[in-house]
């Protein structure tokens, strides 16, 4: 139920892996986590699909300097820079990477194989053209902060009243969980990240879970169509604002290293 895009994993590892804090085995690793298999596809002068050891270290020979992360939504373009090919996968992925120096992004695409329970995940990263030009509606790290804590305010006092704020044993399990790990640093990024992107990406997971148990309760006490239409209208900016902020905090390391 926690948010942690696939998209997150590598640009946090690949940045730490570029910047030469961590080595190419430990980068793989953590950007595999649970899934059984990560190959990347569609790499300059590879005929097939390569491991990740094998893609990152070709992305750096290319020039990539750095990674970043987009989230796109239905009209929300989210750190997308075009062309509308790569656009178009990169939303109907949810997620995708785009590197900084070279013209190349990244899309996932993910296979389920095997029972409940004990089901295989490959991941398959396929390697496209994009346009060099800003990412759009990326907000700085202090400017997600403040949207985030305004927007979970008023969310929060919205759902409140509406009864679907999420209750119950399976909100309890997941809010449980959320602390386990959080405690535990499961949800840290990678090595080279300033201190406030940890935070701002603690608490945008955070809100992202308060807003999925909130979709999940059902309906709540929100019985009269005026009212399921105010949970909606509630929740609608802060799904937006919770995005934001966890493209922020993931871009943050390359942000930082291009001030300088």
């Amino acid at each position: 139920m926690l948010f942690e895009p696939r998209s997150g994993r590598l640009a946090a590892w690949g940045n730490a892996l570029l910047a030469g804090l961590v080595s190419p085995d430990e980068a793989a690793m953590s950007i595999v986590g649970e899934d059984a298999v990560h190959r990347v596809e569609g790499l300059p002068d590879e005929a097939g699909p390569v491991g990740l050891t094998l893609a990152l270290g070709r992305l750096r020979a290319l020039g990539v300097t750095g990674l970043r992360v987009a989230l796109p939504a239905p009209g929300h373009p989210l750190g997308l820079s075009g062309p509308p090919e790569f656009n178009a996968r990169a939303l109907e992925a949810e997620e995708a990477v785009v590197a900084v120096g070279a013209a190349v992004g990244l899309v996932p695409e993910v296979a389920e194989a095997g029972p409940a329970g004990d089901v295989h995940v490959s991941v398959t990263w396929h390697v496209l053209p994009v346009r060099e030009a800003p990412p759009a509606d990326v907000p700085s790290l202090s400017e997600a902060e403040r949207e985030l804590a305004e927007a979970l305010r008023e969310a929060t006092v919205v759902l409140t009243r509406l009864d679907v704020a999420g209750s119950g044993p399976v909100a309890e399990a997941a809010l449980s969980a959320y602390r386990a790990r959080a405690e535990a640093g499961q949800d840290a990024l990678a090595p080279g990240y300033p201190a406030r992107a940890v935070r701002v990406l603690a608490l945008a997971q955070r809100v992202d879970l308060m807003v999925s148990l909130a979709y999940e309760s059902g309906h709540g006490g929100a019985v009269a169509a005026s009212e399921m239409a105010a949970r909606a209208e509630a929740l609608r900016p802060v799904e937006r604002v919770a995005r934001r902020a966890l493209v922020a905090a993931y871009n943050s390391a390359v942000e930082a290293r291009e001030r300088g």
